[in-house]
């Protein structure tokens, strides 16, 4: 079952909002198995002249499933970012039955044979102060890498929206980036050992 996270940023979460987002999110249930508990984070932001922002964010073991959308309207922005994250959903089940298929695997994998325990968050947000950074470094990311190979890490690096990703190499055990070219080809990073 999804936990929902609802928070607001200049603006209040009325309990209308709420409702609306958890009654939305809901569809996305059938997607987990019953055993698993992932953690839905909805981030809800009004802006004076761009209008709303929607993010919601459901961090799982293998993939962190992210869409956002800016509307006038807050009930349409969520109302499409849901859509997304099926799309979402479907594009990963589709790319990993077909991975499976083509190493010689037996059976399709399903959503919830992969979401398993709840992982945190892949990028842990912290402050920093720019004053005392000399090359004005106004964000740092913390993350952790997890082990995967190139094929795996493009597939989060899309699910996420980056332009790229980096990640524990599992035949090498060491760190790699993928990256997406100007030619909409992706590129490969490799660290010497």
């Amino acid at each position: 079952m999804l936990k929902i996270n609802v928070r607001g940023e200049n603006v209040e979460v009325t309990p209308a909002m709420r409702e609306y987002v958890e009654k939305k999110l809901e569809k996305l249930n059938k997607y987990f198995n019953d055993g698993s508990t992932p953690v839905a984070h909805v981030n809800l932001k009004t802006y004076p002249t761009k209008g709303t922002k929607v993010e919601v964010t459901i961090p799982l073991s293998y993939v962190t499933l992210r869409a956002e959308e800016l509307n006038d309207d807050m009930y349409a922005g969520i109302d499409l970012v849901i859509d997304k994250l099926e799309r979402q959903i479907r594009k990963f089940k589709t790319k990993v039955n077909r991975k499976t298929r083509d190493s010689g695997g037996i059976k399709a994998i399903s959503l919830d044979d992969v979401d398993g325990d709840f992982s945190a968050d892949l990028f842990d947000d912290v402050d920093e102060d720019a004053k005392d950074a000399e090359q004005n470094i106004v964000r740092t990311k913390r993350l952790s890498l997890k082990p995967m190979d190139a094929q795996e890490a493009i597939l989060q690096m899309e699910m996420l929206g980056h332009e790229f990703f980096i990640f524990e190499d599992s035949e090498t055990n060491g760190a790699s980036i993928v990256y997406k070219r100007n030619d909409g080809k992706y590129g490969l990073l490799e660290t010497n050992e």
